[in-house]
């Protein structure tokens, strides 16, 4: 079958090397897709929250599938907009509906599907500029350190952590009444903070039915030890050696099965994968997040890891026969680390040349903000490229990427030296 995956970042980088090892995936395109994925499939230049160029490219094709990575067309309704489409309607979008997509699109909704299907996850309350004096006075409720986050999609961005008082009433009056993050922050919800380590789960399900991927860490600070600016993600490793077969059978006891119950309870159609940042807080798991999407760069470790067929499981949760499938993975480990740009994520400059990428071996290099300028490979976003690795420990795995890092150049490259320092 033809199919189109939409997006420019290294997780579509990861799906498309995946989708591409599959006899079913005839022809794959990826719109826009970056440097990477122009080597292995073909790039079509779409926007991927443009529905009717989406339209147009997919009847041009003749594309059989779509596959959505990013979360903005999701939330904005591209699985709606296709069933809708009399010329389009019998093409299978993986992804979830506008509806369930506000798992990711709005951390109200998120929190107030969690409470429902009682799924356990911090305690919480929202506000808006009208209600800002109340949300104070909400914190000086809770222990330090606050958690302040802003309801819609914020590019990762959206999430506060102060440990002083009049520091979090200043950044809710910010978020709130300045507008920090423009829409994304007209709701705030105020979280208590959950002291634990994190783990990302990564479920796949066809309304119905669900299998689980590979677990993954991965770290978001900029700087090393965790310090810094929250960005994109700086590295991942697959699996987590803290989850135990204990902790994630408690995992899908109390949270997937829940989810995907839930899911069917609120008549949410929801086709593809739904992330759950969970975080192990003494021996039980809580829900900090839902996405609706692959994390990046959890992708680069988690795709490497699945031997089954990926396209063939796209196709059962099309047809809604997901619970007929299974799924078999490489019991190796896999890490990624992230090569940013300098500045990153404040202010960086693009259109870097990048040497170095064919003489890498025994790893994987994932492009994820990059273009072709004049037939070189440039840097083209603040995250550049992954490089994964096999290891049969996150050690030695971690060793192989530092060494092929070390064949890798552009001008102020940046990365992080310590990713699994907390394992």
């Amino acid at each position: 079958m033809k199919i189109l995956l939409l997006g420019s970042g290294g997780r579509e980088h990861a799906l498309a090397w995946k989708m591409l090892q599959s006899s079913k995936c005839e022809e794959l395109f990826v719109g826009p897709g970056n440097a990477g994925t122009a080597k292995i499939a073909k790039n079509v230049n779409v926007n991927p929250n443009d529905f009717e160029a989406v339209k147009a490219t997919v009847l041009e094709l003749k594309i059989d599938m779509v596959v959505v990575g990013p979360e903005d067309p999701l939330v904005k309704g591209i699985v709606d907009f296709f069933k809708k489409d009399a010329q389009i309607n019998h093409i299978p979008v993986i992804g979830p509906s506008m509806k369930g997509a506000q798992l990711e699109g709005s951390k109200d909704f998120a929190k107030e599907f969690l409470f429902k299907h009682n799924i356990p996850t911090a305690a919480y309350a929202t506000f808006t500029k009208d209600t800002v004096e109340d949300g104070k006075k909400f914190l000086e409720t809770l222990k330090a350190p606050y958690v302040l986050k802003a309801d819609g999609l914020a590019a990762g961005k959206g999430v506060v952590i102060l440990e002083d008082i009049n520091e979090a009433k200043a950044e809710l009056e910010n978020m709130l009444v300045d507008a920090k993050f423009g829409d994304a922050s007209s709701k705030v919800v105020i979280e208590e903070f959950l002291a634990g380590i994190e783990l990302s789960c990564f479920v796949l399900t066809d309304g119905k039915s669900y299998k689980l991927l590979p677990t993954a860490k991965d770290y978001k600070r900029i700087g090393e030890g965790d310090k810094g600016l929250n960005t994109g993600g700086m590295g991942a490793v697959s699996p987590v050696p803290f989850a135990t077969p204990e902790f994630l059978k408690k995992v899908e006891d109390r949270v997937v099965i829940p989810t995907v119950r839930g899911l069917q309870e609120d008549k949410l159609d929801f086709k593809g994968f739904v992330f759950i940042g969970i975080i192990k807080v003494g021996d039980d798991p809580y829900v900090i997040e839902y996405n609706v999407r692959m994390g990046d760069p959890e992708t680069e470790v988690v795709m490497p890891r699945v031997k089954t067929d990926l396209v063939a499981l796209f196709e059962a949760i099309a047809n809604e026969t997901l619970g007929d499938m299974e799924i078999e993975l490489d019991e190796r480990t896999a890490t990624t680390v992230m090569l940013v740009s300098g500045g990153y994520p404040e202010d960086y400059e693009k259109g870097k040349e990048i040497t170095g990428i064919e003489e890498v071996q025994d790893s994987i290099v994932f492009h994820a903000g990059t273009a072709l300028k004049d037939g070189e490979v440039v840097t083209n976003g603040g995250r550049v490229l992954a490089v994964t690795s096999f290891g049969n420990t996150y050690d030695e795995a971690l060793k192989k990427s530092y060494q092929n890092i070390d064949k890798l150049n552009f001008d102020k490259i940046y990365f992080r030296s310590d990713i699994g320092f907390d394992l």
